[in-house]
């Protein structure tokens, strides 16, 4: 038993799945864990500061993606811990964890 009402885990799980769609149009195609999309800033024929600039906000937007990538297997993990009913209990020490809105 996860001590949660049948109302505050129907709360929670709309709450999940909505950021998982969320997550899932911001990320489009890059879904599966490899993200393969063309840099967002182009590095043709630029000044050194200029690359080096270039290089560091590919990187920021490759760590949010990453970042992204992260949230939604988290989501992912606490979706299934609605639907075989483990959602609410620690899972080191299976106590119940209380609701909080």
């Amino acid at each position: 038993m996860n001590g949660l009402t049948p109302e505050q885990l129907a709360s929670l799980q709309a709450a999940l799945e909505q950021r998982k769609v969320t997550l899932l149009n911001q990320l489009g195609d890059r879904v599966e864990g490899i993200i393969t999309r063309a840099p967002a800033v182009e590095e043709i024929e630029t000044s050194p500061a200029d690359s080096a600039s270039n290089r560091t906000l590919n990187q920021l937007e490759l760590e949010a993606d990453e970042h992204k990538l992260n949230q939604l297997s988290c989501i992912r993990h606490a979706l299934a811990k609605i639907e075989d009913g483990s959602y609410g209990l620690c899972e080191n020490c299976d106590a119940e964890i209380p609701f909080r809105a």
